[in-house]
């Protein structure tokens, strides 16, 4: 399986709170913001605030991973999927694996069409 990029996703009980703490106290700058969510740059990689940790009992922590083809991702993961292949409402492919420790990891795959394959820089 090949790895495209990643972040780290962060769930809040308070989503806005938790957005001005990373932009203003820690000051990572803004990758990247879509409605309910903003990606910070995180060094060598990206951290992603969204949702909510009431919504989300799974927990308020997960790694995002892009995959080349989830498809085939999830015929070698077969036996740690805990949530299949779907589309998002976002847009993108996404399906969650388990960790040992039941740490969910989404498994990410972006549509020829999706905004984030195309350059958007004028």
């Amino acid at each position: 399986m090949e790895i495209l990029s990643s972040r780290v996703l962060v769930r809040s009980r308070d989503p806005e709170r938790a957005r001005a703490f990373y932009r203003d106290v820690l000051g990572l700058a803004v990758h990247r913001e879509f409605p309910g969510g903003t990606v910070f740059f995180l060094g060598q990689g990206f951290l992603e605030v969204s949702g909510s940790a009431a919504e989300d009992p799974t927990g308020a922590t997960r790694l995002w991973l892009q995959v080349r083809d989830l498809r085939r991702a999830a015929e070698e993961l077969a036996a740690h999927v805990v949530r299949p292949v779907r589309r998002e409402a976002w847009g993108l492919d996404e399906m969650w694996v388990a960790d040992p420790d039941g740490r969910l990891i989404a498994l990410v795959e972006v549509p020829a069409d999706h905004p984030l394959r195309r350059d958007v820089r004028q």
